[in-house]
């Protein structure tokens, strides 16, 4: 019904009106930012701060402060990654193993490399998820963060829920090979939930996300596993992540970091070129016909890291996925340096571990600083 409007309306009539200042800002840059208008027909905050496993630069990835943090914080969605227990719990890990960000070696030592879908729930709830992110970053270490659990699903909506502010849920399945079915489980639990239908608004001021269409957002490397999403939930919108390489969009050198010769990924990744246009084209294509509204792209970082991939964010590749209708979120970008470099080649919001220094970014600072809001909340 609105898409008609013309520019040339007068002010007035047009707040007679009820839209959102999303859709209205939509139809008035459509043309210089399409991404804009995409993401408010999608129903998705534009641009969208997407809290990576939470405020994992200042807390322990997917633990209680974290995910409270960039609740606090403003961010748009809580980030997670979804795994399946030996006893069917949906769970928020990134690894598929234990050892990285537990004390699995001292708990169970003799099995400290297996994968987490051989653990119950009961075993993984006694490993302390905390303490390996002081000892790695001393700097950001408080001592509450010792001894913090590894979250199943329900308790990060807990949190989504808790607060005034209201994020959406930005899901990925992670290895979803080894968790056959994993898919309808999602579906089952966010529908248990309420998150497949409208949820309240937050009271005005407050991050609304999760009052939107796009509450929900699930997010895949893996073909079949997008595939089963839209089966299962054909309403939500979905993301396909790009990576270049290791069976995924086809490179130039069709070479592999161990015989490239490079020094370090970093440098591996920031010269590794699409194979062809068309073959970028391919995946946008097939993306599109299977469901995706949206792509998740690796960035190249100025600095470098072990954060820094393949760049597929140049413009051309960002006006191939708006052309097909869909929005662009790249992963994982942190610096204000990266967030203005990539914004100018056309992306539509980012992941991000460092939410505070994003929402600064996009003249959406906190009002509270993060050390204020970790004390008030028992951290």
């Amino acid at each position: 019904m609105l898409k008609g409007l013309s520019r040339t309306i007068s002010g007035a009539a047009i707040a007679g009106v009820l839209l959102s200042s999303a859709v209205a800002l939509a139809a008035a840059d459509t043309g210089k930012e399409p991404g804009r208008a995409l993401a408010a027909k999608i129903g998705v905050p534009w641009p969208a701060v997407i809290a990576h496993r939470g405020a994992s630069f200042n807390a322990p990835e997917e633990t209680v402060p974290s995910y409270t943090l960039a609740r606090e914080l403003g961010a748009d969605y809580l980030e997670m990654d979804i795994q399946r227990t030996k006893d069917g719990v949906l769970i928020a890990l990134h690894d598929n193993t234990l050892e990285r960000t537990t004390n699995i070696a001292e708990v169970y030592p003799q099995r400290a490399k297996d994968p987490l879908n051989t653990f119950t729930l009961e075993e993984i709830k006694r490993l302390d998820a905390g303490s390996w992110f002081n000892k790695a970053y001393p700097d950001r270490a408080r001592a509450t963060y010792a001894g913090l659990k590894i979250l199943t699903l329900d308790e990060v909506i807990d949190i989504a829920e808790r607060g005034k502010n209201k994020p959406g849920l930005y899901i990925e399945t992670k290895v979803p090979a080894q968790f056959p079915g994993i898919e309808e489980d999602l579906k089952k639990k966010l529908d248990q939930r309420g998150w497949l239908t409208q949820r309240p608004a937050a009271e005005k001021g407050y991050v609304n996300v999760a009052h939107m269409p796009g509450r929900v957002v699930l997010q895949t490397f893996e073909k079949p596993s997008l595939e089963l999403l839209q089966k299962s939930m054909p309403d939500t919108p979905k993301v396909l992540l790009l990576w270049l390489g290791d069976g995924s969009i086809e490179t130039a050198s069709g070479k592999t970091f161990k015989d490239s010769g490079a020094k370090d990924k970093a440098s591996f990744y920031a010269s590794q070129q699409v194979k062809s246009k068309e073959e970028f084209a391919a995946w946008m294509d097939w993306a599109k016909a299977h469901g995706a509204v949206g792509t998740g792209p690796s960035a190249a970082l100025k600095n470098g890291g072990d954060q820094s991939y393949s760049d597929l964010v140049q413009p051309w590749m960002n006006k191939m996925a708006h052309d097909r209708g869909m929005i662009v979120h790249p992963y994982t970008v942190d610096d204000a340096v990266d967030f203005k470099a990539i914004s100018e080649q056309g992306v539509d919001g980012f992941f991000t571990n460092r939410a505070s220094e994003l929402l600064k970014f996009y003249g959406r600072p906190s009002k509270e600083s993060m050390d204020s809001i970790l004390k008030r909340s028992g951290f």
